[in-house]
């Protein structure tokens, strides 16, 4: 398999639900994912952004359009065992329920130093290598991936499920709320982090959230959603100055107040107090 070139959405929808009483989740997205790309997703609770991070990696199936990766159909290059290996090593998730991500019964370095060893094809003392440094540039001891998930707190155990996608270096990162069980100056690390990672590898990221300043700090482009649909995409500096679509106001006067009545737009870009500085191991 090529090295990641484009993840393309072509009218993509998602429903759930029995025949007489489907639900829509995802109407009809339409979306391209290019090499160095940061994408932010952004939208209340139940607007779809989290279906649809979910389909961009295969874990659901929509339920129309079509996904492709490199120019070959997503669903495809998941039948195959090979295939499959190779698009996990280009592309990887980083969920918001870290509970159910991690095998209770296994250690956090054994979590994490599978795909090492699977997808980046590293030995098991390179693999335990990177697997330490990978946990201390997140603010993590390295001591602390030998103990089980249930052992260490809900922010290291979502520190720790981003060292997982980060030792395979992928060129492709989605991350759904992976931030929202970190307190704020341990986020302004981890979004320095993420956003550093993509521009040094010219990686792509997908960056679901339903807060807008995390968001808009790490995307160069903006998505929009409400019950399923894009209401607005485009540039993030356009869309936090001059945006089109009522909902999209709403969610920036939530942030700054209302604009003002020149509709001039909101007075200062929504981004957050980030720290430049490595983070201390929790």
């Amino acid at each position: 398999m090529d090295r990641f070139g484009q993840l393309a959405l072509d009218a993509v929808s998602k429903s759930f639900g029995p025949t007489h009483r489907r639900h829509l989740a995802v109407d009809g997205v339409t979306l391209e994912v290019t090499p160095g790309a940061r994408i932010g997703i952004v939208g209340e609770s139940g607007s779809g952004k989290s279906t649809l991070a979910r389909m961009m990696v295969g874990l659901d199936a929509p339920s129309a359009g079509s996904i492709s990766f490199n120019g070959v159909s997503l669903r495809s290059l998941l039948r195959l065992r090979a295939s499959r290996l190779e698009l996990r090593r280009e592309v990887q998730f980083v969920a918001q329920d870290t509970t159910s991500s991690f095998d209770p019964l296994r250690t956090l370095r054994d979590s994490i130093r599978v795909p090492a060893q699977r997808l980046a094809g590293l030995d098991r003392r390179a693999a335990d290598e990177r697997v330490d440094a990978t946990a201390v540039m997140l603010g993590v001891s390295p001591e602390l991936t030998d103990r089980h998930p249930g052992e260490v707190s809900g922010g290291q155990r979502q520190r720790l499920a981003i060292a997982r996608a980060l030792v395979v270096e992928p060129n492709l990162l989605v991350c759904d709320e992976v931030v929202s069980a970190l307190d704020v100056s341990v986020q302004g690390s981890i979004l320095n982090l993420l956003k550093r990672y993509c521009v040094d590898r010219d990686a792509a990221l997908v960056f679901v959230s339903h807060g807008l300043p995390a968001t808009a700090f790490v995307s160069d482009r903006l998505l929009v959603m409400r019950g399923g649909q894009v209401v607005e995409h485009g540039p993030t500096s356009t869309v936090l100055h001059s945006p089109t679509h009522p909902y999209t106001r709403d969610l920036l006067a939530a942030f700054h107040g209302p604009r003002s009545d020149t509709g001039a737009g909101v007075d200062a870009p929504v981004a957050l107090p980030l720290p430049r500085s490595q983070p201390a191991p929790a």
